[in-house]
């Protein structure tokens, strides 16, 4: 049985590597080396799983965050916002880059959409920071990294996907995520602002003439203008839930019709704003949900091969303890950021390692924001980082991807460095929820 789960694992990664749909792998591989393990029996054991999938409440939060978020991006609020911060921070050097994190924050907290967020970043911004004087691979990391900020940033996705996948409350990981989240945006600003001092060349400020062109009466105008609307969503729809208003189901459904209001009151609202969101709002839920029932099948199978065993049996071997079994997941999630999506790491590694660490003590709040600080990079580490994909197809001629490559190697490392702030002071992500009593 055993070594049908190692095979099992082979070919789901075989596949993977051939260029196969993830759906697909998991599905394959799941049966098939299900059925030379016990047969027919996995067979009869999938529909009550399918069930509990489809029949999850919890998971209609799923399509409403999607909703809002692309809502939002395709009524291009975010356009004038972003232009309006960059103003506001222009005079510093590399300030420009500092009101791209801070765009990113706040989108983040509004779409959660790490393409939505990235491409609209680099249509807009990419060409002025380069005409601007702006290193290419600094300007290409610091939208890339701003760009990924709305996948811990609450309300995640993956949040969303480990609450179920770990058994926890998506308000309590909502609650842990604010703290890890800033923290990751501060630590991007220190880096700007260290290296704004230290190469200013590679960051030069706005001209004093084009901001003089515009007023500050009404660059604070346009300010309330943009920045209120979305600000107020986001405290309707966290606030609400850390403050045990609404369940998160119930609060997404508040942000699906805070985001109309939104664009109804901006003048953005049409049919056709409408069409493109649900159009895309349901491809994105199809397929999230379709990876999470064939998850079931593979997970399923690799229980059921005694799988879990042989990876307490590698737990056992490690020296050490329950740090060293941290960092092992820590390493095997960071490895394997360079080659599948974090959907797929979610339901490869953490599955597996779960019931181990939680055995040891651990606790699995704590864990959790490991994970999602970890899961971070995965966007950004070549050779399949999406961010990469997502700008180079709407970056300038003149950037190639090798700029690209170049930028975010300094916003990984800062991605480690606050994983490791994390793991060293873990009330960086427990305190919150122990503040309100979670």
């Amino acid at each position: 049985m055993s070594t049908y789960a190692l095979m099992m694992l082979g070919g789901f990664f075989v596949l993977l590597m051939l260029g196969i749909p993830v759906a697909v792998s998991l599905a394959v591989s799941g049966f098939v080396f299900g059925w030379l393990g016990f047969g027919e029996t996995l067979f009869s054991l999938l529909p009550a799983r399918f069930y509990g999938i489809v029949g999850g409440y919890q998971w209609m939060a799923i399509p409403l965050f999607v909703f809002m978020g692309v809502m939002l991006e395709k009524s291009r609020l975010a356009d004038d916002l972003l232009d309006v911060m960059g103003h506001l921070a222009g005079g510093l050097k590399g300030g420009m880059a500092i009101g791209i994190v801070l765009f990113g924050v706040l989108m983040g907290a509004t779409t959660g959409i790490v393409g939505a967020t990235i491409i609209t970043l680099g249509l807009l911004t990419l060409p002025t920071l380069i005409r601007r004087g702006y290193d290419k691979g600094v300007a290409c990391g610091v939208i890339c990294a701003s760009g990924t900020l709305g996948q811990i940033i609450p309300p995640s996705l993956i949040l969303i996907l480990l609450s179920d996948i770990m058994q926890l409350s998506v308000g309590t990981l909502f609650a842990a995520a604010v703290g890890p989240g800033l923290l990751l945006a501060l630590v991007y600003i220190a880096y700007l602002v260290v290296t704004g001092w230290l190469r200013p060349a590679t960051m030069p400020a706005i001209p004093q003439a084009e901001r003089d062109a515009v007023s500050r009466r009404e660059l604070w105008t346009r300010f309330f203008k943009v920045l209120v609307p979305p600000v107020m969503l986001v405290v309707a729809v966290l606030g609400s839930i850390v403050g045990g208003v609404a369940a998160p189901t119930e609060a997404a459904s508040m942000g699906a019709v805070g985001a109309v209001l939104v664009t109804l009151f901006s003048g953005r609202f049409n049919m056709k704003v409408l069409k493109d969101t649900a159009l895309e709002t349901s491809k994105i839920t199809a397929v999230m949900m379709l990876i999470l029932m064939t998850a079931q099948v593979f997970a399923l199978a690799f229980r059921g091969l005694h799988g879990e065993d042989l990876i307490a049996a590698l737990f056992d071997q490690l020296p050490g303890g329950v740090n060293t079994a941290i960092w092992f997941l820590m390493a095997i999630i960071f490895v394997l950021g360079f080659f599948v999506e974090w959907i797929e790491i979610s339901y490869i590694a953490v599955p597996l390692f779960l019931p181990i660490l939680t055995s040891m003590g651990v606790d699995p709040v704590w864990l959790a924001m490991l994970i999602t600080v970890n899961l971070q990079s995965s966007f950004l580490t070549p050779p399949f980082g999406w961010a990469l994909f997502y700008l180079k197809g709407v970056a300038p001629p003149e950037v190639n991807i090798k700029d690209i490559y170049k930028g975010v190697v300094p916003f990984i490392g800062l991605q480690a460095l606050t994983l490791i702030l994390v793991f060293l002071f873990p009330q960086i992500a427990l305190w919150l929820p122990k503040a309100i009593g979670w």
